[in-house]
């Protein structure tokens, strides 16, 4: 029963930890402080959920409970403020100790969605290194981990922890203001933006550990800031590639997995469930895009790539030839080993897996992603087609090793099955 209740728990939080660390971010006007505050929510939760049971509606709970510690804090403050400021004239005729509107501001029918794209920019702000901004918008934003992020990242979770430490306690001395940028403000920090943006859409796309391959909320959460995003910069093609990119990608959620929530892969997907709304909204972003940009940015390329999928009703009617095509112009624009493997992949499918498995083995040697589990399993299923079952069952269940989504490891696992069974 308490196992069950610290799952709900572990969920809930998961999905509005987001919500919470945003609003109370916007009353405290400190990200480190508003995290902590929603912290001590969860905290409470864990101390009386179990013998007070489930509330109706979870998230609303914490959400409360972290406004009164963030009231609490507040008044704390004033006080202290009022106390310093008191020169022997009566504080109580003065108003100093009067926490005005305090209540009312906590308590305000503000959008939520707001201080949520208030909580990107803010933790994207260029006073923090790139790689710093992405690890805190994960952490606070995708709720993940500071060990998710760093198998995401392929780094010592030493690292990122540092880091993620760091960039809050840096916020904090810079007295960066909780807001969203106008202008060229927001030009200048509109990359960064995109790129976690980006990043919690593809954790919720196939997410990086836990019980369940994806986590459709977060996949909505960042499209619906991108769309926002296209609104706030209506010309710039990026945004509207990105835009493209999630929409095509989210399209096919409903046919990623069976009805018992096991993995389907793209190739064995019923096309007839993909969102054919979302498809059209994505190809007519790429459009726009292509419009706007002479020379196609990363989001743009990666946008064209899924609409090739998109546009063939049967898998074999997919030009791979185009998608490995545009996989050399990403290489280009923004070279990484992930890419050269996902350029590999496709040459499999374009070329047959002898040609593909002498890139990829050429990726073993490099070593950048020799924890990186989804290259294993991508010359696991190259071996396999070329009847080498002995090699592809090694690596299928070095891929399962290497994951931590309960999900994935399984389907591998069966896939390493398959391959002893020849």
């Amino acid at each position: 029963m308490a196992r069950d209740i610290h799952r709900t728990i572990d969920a809930v939080w998961r999905l509005e930890s987001a919500r919470i660390i945003g609003a109370i971010a916007r009353r405290v006007r400190d990200v480190g402080l508003a995290e902590e505050l929603a912290q001590d929510a969860l905290v409470a939760a864990l101390e009386h959920w179990p013998t007070d049971g489930i509330p109706d509606n979870p998230g609303a709970w914490l959400m409360a409970t972290a406004k009164n510690r963030a009231l609490d804090r507040l008044r704390q403050l004033n006080l202290h403020h009022a106390k310093q400021q008191e020169l022997g004239a009566d504080a109580d005729a003065r108003g100093d100790h009067v926490v005005a509107d305090f209540v009312d501001s906590l308590d305000d029918a503000d959008d939520i969605g707001d201080d949520l794209l208030r909580l990107v920019f803010t933790a994207c702000h260029p006073v923090l290194s790139r790689e710093a901004q992405v690890a805190l918008t994960l952490k606070l934003l995708a709720g993940m981990s500071t060990a998710e992020i760093a198998r995401a990242f392929l780094q010592p979770e030493a690292t990122i922890a540092q880091r993620i430490v760091r960039a809050k306690r840096t916020l904090g001395d810079a007295n960066v203001p909780f807001e969203v940028p106008r202008g060229e403000a927001l030009q200048d920090r509109l990359a960064a933006v995109l790129e976690v943006v980006y990043l919690i859409f593809n954790e919720g796309y196939s997410a990086t550990a836990g019980d369940d391959w994806t986590r459709p909320a977060l996949c909505d959460e960042a499209l619906r800031l991108a769309r926002i995003l296209a609104q706030l910069s209506p010309h710039t093609a990026e945004v509207l590639g990105l835009v493209a990119l999630m929409e095509i990608q989210a399209s096919r959620m409903r046919a990623r997995l069976d009805a018992g929530g096991r993995p389907i892969l793209l190739m064995a997907q019923d096309r007839s469930r993909w969102d054919q709304l979302l498809i059209g909204r994505g190809l007519a972003a790429l459009a726009r895009a292509e419009q706007l940009a002479d020379e196609p940015g990363p989001y743009q390329l990666q946008a064209a790539i899924a609409a090739c999928h998109a546009r063939a009703r049967t898998p074999e009617a997919t030009d791979w030839n185009r998608i490995v095509e545009l996989y050399g112009e990403l290489m280009s624009c923004t070279p990484s080993p992930v890419v050269a493997l996902n350029r590999a992949v496709a040459v499999s499918m374009a070329s047959g897996p002898a040609a593909a498995l002498l890139l990829v083995d050429g990726l073993v040697t490099d070593g950048h992603l020799a924890r990186y589990h989804l290259l294993h399993a991508a010359r696991g299923d190259m071996l396999a087609r070329l009847d080498r079952h002995a090699e592809a069952r090694t690596e299928f269940e070095r891929a399962a090793a290497m994951t931590a989504n309960e999900r994935e490891k399984t389907l591998l696992l069966e896939r390493a099955r398959d391959a002893r069974a020849g």
